[in-house]
């Protein structure tokens, strides 16, 4: 990890933990020691990208997500797409506390048994592979873990789901990804007593967040829960019901700086897993 300039000592705080509510007048994040600080994986792109004299493919990341992590507590740890097996997911699961499946491109439609629509962008089967693997595995061990976006999807086509390939076909407009790079804004009406709601706190029936997908669930996965839903009813979000903590949310909940809740329900989560881990 890159240096960020500053000098710690041994027990020097590294991290910081959110507990701050939402806008300007939220609390500052308290400090937390580094030995408490759960590794969180979060899963990358691989991309063409261009830097100095080099154009080159390399696993990419918006800094925003590593922005959430950090803010929120944890470590983040960046996950590539490459070539996996059972045992090196497993392996890999093994060394952290909580996993982020993060946002990208669309999952490969022949995952869940359909033609591509002619606006479903080309398959990206590595990260599709990679991605599913790794799921996989958290679930297995009860690993906590976050999708958002495209990870909301993986997890509903992991499990036996399906989705819309195209959402203006479904609703009739453009406002969940309204044009490119340009984020949406809207409410969600998050289901009470579910864990969702428990991890955001109160006043959720209308809560305002950035959308950018073309796509959206549409046959949900056997033991997965609905547990918010857009105005129009598009989902927003599921819960596995079979583990302590797997949420997966349509929206981008790292692109809103004032409000790391979702982050910080992940870390608390992760570190209650690794506490329980090391009394085994």
């Amino acid at each position: 990890m890159a240096s960020n300039g500053s000098e710690f000592s041994d027990d020097a705080v590294t991290t910081s933990g959110w507990t701050g509510g939402m806008g300007d007048d939220a609390d500052a994040p308290v400090p937390v020691p580094a030995a408490s600080a759960p590794l969180i994986g979060v899963t990358t792109y691989l991309e063409q990208a261009q830097t100095g004299v080099w154009d080159v493919p390399a696993s990419f990341l918006p800094k925003v997500y590593l922005d959430a992590v950090t803010d929120a507590g944890g470590i983040a740890v960046l996950l590539p797409p490459q070539p996996v097996t059972r045992e090196i997911a497993r392996s890999v699961v093994a060394s952290l506390d909580g996993l982020i499946i993060a946002g990208g491109a669309d999952v490969d439609p022949a995952r869940y048994g359909q033609v591509p629509h002619p606006r479903t962008g080309a398959p990206r089967s590595d990260r599709d592979a990679w991605e599913d693997a790794l799921l996989a595995e958290a679930i297995a061990i009860e690993l906590p873990f976050l999708g958002i976006c495209r990870g909301a999807q993986v997890l509903n086509v992991a499990l036996g789901g399906t989705l819309h390939q195209h959402l203006p076909d479904v609703v009739g407009s453009e406002r969940y990804q309204p044009s490119p790079a340009v984020f949406g804004e809207g409410d969600v009406a998050v289901e009470t007593g579910s864990r969702l709601a428990a991890v955001l706190g109160p006043d959720t029936d209308a809560l305002s967040v950035h959308f950018y997908h073309h796509q959206a669930l549409d046959r949900v996965a056997e033991g997965l829960t609905v547990t918010a839903r857009s105005e129009d009813g598009v989902i927003e979000a599921v819960e596995l019901d079979s583990v302590p903590f797997g949420i997966g949310v349509q929206w981008h909940p790292e692109e809103n700086a004032a409000d790391r809740r979702l982050f910080a329900g992940l870390v608390e989560a992760a570190r209650t897993h690794r506490m329980g881990r090391s009394r085994s």
